[in-house]
């Protein structure tokens, strides 16, 4: 059995005892660098006319280069996230622990590259990772800077190959690319971690990411099968209605005529801008047609630009409140083995977990 320490919420090393006495477990660093090996370091360099203000022609050649050999040295590190599916958060020292536990410690130890490849867990990754782009990326350690750029790198190839949630990711991508803009042209006004070439490459990466998304081509399937055009129509309103994001039911409409007709349903976008927003927010924005009727559709892409809309995951982190533990809870081992996610020591498990929204997430690591 592997010994962990006294305190069984310590973050330490996994110890095993062999015959010649207890040895450090090492077999995740192991398969890290066995990832990391095959890791593709080839990037494709995009200059802008906004980079080449900031560089001399003659320099240009040079510092490119120099740019480029920081960003692979930088890259060639082994990454240093661990895969865990819980975390203790502590925000104090006490006698068992000492320090606290910060943003980027947490965003290393749990097990986001994995999450990524989970349907019900990517949106809300993604919505992690924008809220990080836009407010929180430069109070990450330069390890935890590597690792974002890291699983950013996944999530989009994941989104090149099997050409899902393009959307989400190009509006990660633009708040990315205006946040390290803003950085790189304010070098000396604000701290950035590490070398600022490696930042200037970053930028350059994001950019070629973008450019690769734009020119993203959908794939036509042929099924001779049963299709979504094939259902009754009661079937496909049932769809429609399922949808939480009026964009969704729009870029859907787009499909066929049949489906353009359903999603301009009144009552579908009237039960969306319920969903999403108070009566309050309705009178405030109230948009009325020539006819007396209330233009719900419209009224609801102009809401969104005022207020945000409700927040719907299929799966999320979870804290517990008895035992100050943030971890991923997985459904079907609950089931089968009555397993919460974490060592609980409460007598009712359950009842002291309450789920974490991203931005819930940031706010639990701010003193």
């Amino acid at each position: 059995m592997p010994f962990l320490g006294q305190d069984w919420r310590s973050p330490g090393w996994s110890w095993i005892k062999t015959e010649d006495g207890w040895k450090r477990c090492e077999s995740w660093s192991r398969e890290l660098e066995r990832e990391n090996n095959q890791r593709n370091l080839s990037h494709s360099i995009i200059l802008n006319s906004d980079d080449e203000e900031i560089f001399s022609n003659e320099e240009q050649e040079y510092t490119s280069k120099k740019r480029k050999k920081d960003h692979f040295r930088n890259d060639t590190n082994t990454q240093c996230f661990y895969r865990e599916k819980w975390i203790y958060v502590h925000k104090e020292s006490t006698r068992e622990r000492h320090g606290y536990c910060t943003l980027g410690e947490a965003f290393n130890r749990l097990d986001f590259s994995s999450a990524i490849q989970d349907v019900r867990r990517f949106n809300y990754v993604v919505k992690l990772l924008q809220l990080i782009a836009k407010s929180q990326l430069t109070s990450l350690s330069g390890v935890a800077q590597k690792n974002y750029f890291n699983i950013l790198d996944k999530i989009v190839q994941k989104v090149l190959d099997d050409h899902q949630n393009p959307r989400l990711i190009k509006d990660l991508l633009q708040d990315l690319s205006s946040t390290l803009c803003i950085l790189v042209r304010g070098v000396g006004k604000s701290v950035l971690v590490g070398n600022s070439n490696i930042w200037v490459c970053r930028l350059e990466t994001v950019l070629a990411w973008q450019q690769q998304l734009q020119n993203l081509q959908m794939t036509k399937q042929v099924n001779d099968g049963l299709t979504l055009s094939d259902l009754p129509l009661h079937m496909l309103n049932n769809i429609l209605y399922r949808f939480s994001d009026g964009w969704d039911i729009v870029t859907l409409g787009q499909v066929t005529p049949t489906l353009s007709a359903l999603s301009e349903d009144r009552q579908l976008w009237k039960r969306l801008c319920q969903y999403h927003f108070a009566e309050k927010q309705f009178c405030r924005h109230l948009i009325v047609s020539e006819k007396g009727h209330v233009e719900w559709k419209l009224m609801y892409f102009v809401l969104e630009k005022h207020y945000p809309t409700r927040e719907q995951y299929g799966d999320t982190l979870h804290f517990c409140r008895h035992c100050s533990i943030l971890f991923w809870k997985d459904c079907r081992l609950a089931l089968l083995f009555k397993d919460s996610g974490h060592p609980c020591t409460a007598a009712d498990p359950d009842s002291c977990f309450m789920p974490v929204s991203p931005q819930h997430f940031i706010d639990l690591f701010r003193f």
